[in-house]
């Protein structure tokens, strides 16, 4: 395997391109790119002029018969992503996949038995597994510091359809699979379960078009659900912000102390407001508030985690953080909760 890892790019104009490459520019000691994929019908406003004299290709076979790379960047729409991780992983070739890597658990099945019968390294875009602020939380409930886990409030607010335009392929339930809760709410299912270590045992959910947008897929919604080792999950969010903007964090209640944890506070790099018990006179309390991250690309230093274990898986580390299962389990639970808002029925993972 060369050093640095050699990358190649597939799908140029993908919302989140951009933030990948540059972020890939700055471990450029460890990896760099090498060659791209057009995609989205060949667009290509968005590459950037360094990279404009590197080979480019109309298709992954025309990519994989160059084959001069030892990984791809799979940032497709869903319709297409499944297919193209195949070719990859028949290929011998590690895979970094955009989430939510594909529009159902049963869509993803076939990439996940390539992944794994091919043996490659494999990485999803779920960043924030990465993230130091998700990292003291899930140490804080495996220590105990909760007590038991009564409950736990997560919500993502972020800018309405209108901000892209209904038009968008995001928004395309034939290209896309889903709206919201299928490209964007699925980042705080794929946490819980990891901060958690435990299974989603049910689903009960609304979806729909709540705003006055023309949407033909959910702009938004709740969703209760039921943790395998305890505690309920109150999710509500959407697209409904009538701006450019984003508003997201956690609440966890436990028997021995709550908090709430603003992931994106303002000059910060995550704010905790930590209740604890009050044995006497003095209650625990904090407000613990982690730097700034200034770092460029796509998520920050976070980003730079994940492409770095991704690296390491490929020249012969463990698995990341991310698994081929950790996405199947994810999109199970994003089909649950649409599964479980057209029958209007509470819809059973276990």
């Amino acid at each position: 395997m060369a050093k640095p890892f050699r990358i190649a790019f597939i799908g140029v104009d993908h919302p989140h391109g951009s933030g990948w490459r540059e972020s890939i520019s700055l471990i450029y000691e460890e990896a760099q790119l090498v060659a791209f994929v057009k995609g989205f019908d060949g667009a290509i406003a968005s590459l950037e002029e360094k990279y404009a004299l590197l080979p480019r290709f109309n298709s992954v076979v025309e990519l994989l018969l160059w084959g001069q790379f030892d990984g791809a960047v799979v940032c497709l729409p869903n319709c297409e992503t499944t297919d193209v991780v195949v070719q990859l992983a028949q290929a011998g070739k590690a895979v970094l996949v955009e989430k939510p890597c594909a529009a159902s658990a049963s869509n993803w099945l076939p990439a996940m038995h390539a992944i794994r019968a091919n043996k490659v390294a494999f990485q999803a875009g779920y960043m924030w597994r990465y993230d130091e602020g998700a990292q003291r939380l899930k140490s804080m409930v495996l220590e105990g510091r909760f007590g038991k886990l009564i409950s736990l409030q997560m919500n993502w607010y972020t800018s309405d359809i209108t901000r892209r335009g209904p038009n968008h392929y995001l928004f395309d339930p034939k290209i896309s699979g889903g709206g919201f809760f299928n490209w964007l709410a699925c980042h705080w299912f794929d946490l819980l379960m990891y901060v958690t270590e435990s299974k989603v045992k049910s689903v009960c959910a609304k979806v729909g078009v709540f705003s006055d947008t023309n949407a033909k897929v959910e702009d938004g919604g709740s969703a209760l659900l039921e943790l395998s080792r305890g505690g309920v999950v109150n999710f509500s969010g959407g697209y409904w912000l009538p701006r450019w903007a984003g508003e997201s964090g956690w609440s966890i209640f436990g028997s021995q102390r709550w908090l709430h944890w603003n992931p994106s506070h303002p000059g910060t790099g995550g704010l905790f407001e930590i209740h604890g018990p009050q044995p006497q006179f003095i209650p625990m309390e904090e407000k613990f508030i982690l730097p700034v991250d200034n770092t460029k690309g796509y998520g920050g230093k976070k980003t730079l985690h994940l492409l770095q274990d991704w690296i390491a898986m490929a020249k012969g580390g463990p698995d990341c953080r991310n698994t081929p299962e950790s996405v199947y389990a994810t999109l199970q639970i994003v089909d649950a909760i649409y599964e479980s808002s057209r029958l209007e029925k509470t819809i059973s993972l276990s």
